[in-house]
């Protein structure tokens, strides 16, 4: 009874590392996805779908970065993609 246990045991521990596995490969997939675009690219997949695009002298670029980073957490955007689409709104 107990030898049972443990392959379960067993069976359910690797299942369970080869799905962290699979999260974390496809994570890193993503990932590069988002390194290859621009901020332009970026902005216009996540932003536009709320705003119009704004005049980037709306704000100093020292707003832009609170502004990205209060959108950030509405948008459910990366670090990266908050960079990239502040830096592309500061130019």
């Amino acid at each position: 009874m107990k030898a049972i246990f443990n392959k379960k045991i067993t069976f359910v521990i690797i299942g369970l590392l080869g799905m962290v596995l699979a999260v974390t490969v496809s994570g890193c997939k993503v990932n590069e996805a988002i390194s290859s675009k621009t901020g332009a690219q970026l902005w216009g997949e996540n932003c536009r779908r709320c705003h119009n695009a704004p005049d980037p002298n709306t704000f100093s670029p020292e707003q832009w970065k609170t502004v990205g980073m209060h959108m950030q957490t509405r948008a459910l955007i990366t670090n990266v993609e908050r960079d990239k689409i502040v830096a592309f709104l500061q130019q």
